[in-house]
């Protein structure tokens, strides 16, 4: 399992346009959205200041990329291509793969969340103490599993053709439904109470949180939890589903 594990690294690192899109794209993304924006200006709802507030929401979007869009569209094309059926026939357990692919996601992940945690330092001055630096990246990286699961559900779901559009309408939907491009307090009241129950809103919820020096919402908690189950276990039962067509 680690030789598949340094393999998919090595893949993962070696697709530039991946590494853009998942590393470099969402520190661009927080320059054009909070690059005006002053440093004393609060977002309506909240006691935290636009770049404050979006580089939260920025680096949750840099690791749902890594983990959603890095997982989907590789393993449904590799089963179409017959990669994942060759693998069986190893000694490597069905988990095993899987680890792999959530392995390599959540390593590229990682500098997704810190170079847009630096950029909002050097260029909108954000200031948080030490503790509050780790556990943002801890909690984010941490978080990501839960769509490192809908990854691998959505990837034995959809045929190759298929899982692109799919993954591209999730990606975005989950993106701008919970708030990881705009606050949701600009939000209409109904789509308010919509993105409340999203685990994209969840899950930057968590970083926004700490950023206040509070307890995170147990909502939120239950939000991440009842997500992470549901899409865990229909990754398992699809992967199990997919086994037995082999």
């Amino acid at each position: 399992m680690n030789s598949l594990i340094k393999l998919e690294l090595t893949r993962a690192l070696r697709n530039r346009k991946f590494l853009f899109f998942s590393v470099i794209y969402p520190s661009v993304l927080f320059l054009i959205i909070a690059g005006n924006a002053d440093s004393t200006t609060k977002v309506p709802g909240s006691d935290l200041t636009l770049p404050t507030y979006m580089m939260v929401s920025m680096a949750s979007f840099g690791a749902l990329t890594a983990v959603l869009m890095g997982n989907s569209e590789r393993i449904a094309k590799e089963r179409e291509g017959g990669w994942v059926r060759q693998l069986r026939l190893t000694t490597l357990p069905g988990r095993g793969y899987v680890l792999a692919k959530t392995a390599s996601a959540a390593v590229v992940s990682l500098p997704s969340i810190v170079i847009v945690f630096a950029v909002a330092a050097a260029v909108k001055d954000v200031r948080l103490d030490a503790w509050q630096w780790l556990a943002l990246t801890g909690a984010i990286w941490a978080g990501s599993l839960v769509f490192a699961a809908l990854g691998v559900a959505l990837g034995y779901l959809a045929s190759g053709d298929a899982v692109r559009p799919i993954t591209m309408i999730t990606y975005f939907g989950l993106s701008m439904l919970g708030g990881l491009w705009m606050p949701t307090t600009t939000f209409p009241g109904w789509l308010q109470d919509i993105a409340k129950w999203l685990p994209t809103h969840a899950y930057a919820a968590l970083g926004q949180a700490i950023e206040q020096s509070r307890a995170p919402h147990v909502q939120d908690l239950a939000v991440l939890a009842v997500s992470f189950v549901l899409f865990a276990g229909g990754a398992a039962w699809l992967y199990r589903k997919d086994t037995l067509k082999a």
